[in-house]
């Protein structure tokens, strides 16, 4: 009898024992990991779209300056060929714990910037393109879509710091290596200051 009785009480001491060592591991940081890549990785996600969003913006902004300053061709073919090379580079979610990939992509989207600049500066020498509705109305539309991928980015960023420092600190490097030995570090962005200046939009 006090064998069956001994029985029947390991089972229940067992369904008590894993919610409170759930419970333990989870105060000890165990699911920090995790949960950290799945913020950085959102935060990746807001950056691509804000990016998409410029990008959508451009071809219209081309033929509206095309369609007064057709004798800017070098500019408008340069931020076309700057927006195709973006376009190309094929980027998901795996893409922030691979330096390569990352950096092709934060060069390309910094030429394009570049290359945007240069564009939107040239209307200061078109009276008749600076008074066109059409693209004030994507001055405008790009302005704010450039302070959105600065907000997203920076964003980005603050979580990959937090994400980065709970796998080289204690206890999440132990974690990582117990549980999440496939979890790598993820890519910041690194370009210059002067590069990740929005271009300039004036009105």
């Amino acid at each position: 009898m006090s064998g069956s009785v001994a029985g029947i009480r390991r089972p229940i001491r067992i369904v008590f024992l894993i919610p409170l060592l759930s419970l333990l591991l989870t105060g000890c940081g165990y699911n920090n990991i995790p949960t950290y890549e799945e913020q950085a990785k959102a935060k990746w996600s807001d950056v691509l779209n804000q990016y998409q969003r410029r990008s959508d913006l451009i071809p219209n902004l081309v033929e509206t300056v095309k369609g007064v300053a057709k004798q800017e061709s070098s500019v408008l073919e340069a931020v076309t060929a700057a927006r195709a090379t973006a376009t190309s580079i094929k980027v998901d979610a795996s893409t922030i714990s691979d330096p390569e990939t990352f950096k092709k992509f934060q060069d390309a989207q910094a030429q394009l910037s570049g290359s945007l600049g240069r564009l939107l500066a040239i209307s200061e020498n078109y009276p008749d393109l600076k008074s066109n509705q059409n693209y004030l109305a994507l001055q405008s539309q790009l302005e704010g879509t450039e302070n959105r991928i600065a907000v997203a980015r920076h964003d980005y960023i603050e979580a990959v710091r937090v994400y980065n420092t709970e796998l080289k600190t204690f206890p999440g490097w132990l974690w990582a290596r117990l549980f999440y030995s496939g979890n790598k570090p993820m890519e910041e962005f690194t370009v210059a200051d002067s590069v990740k200046t929005a271009p300039a939009v004036k009105f």
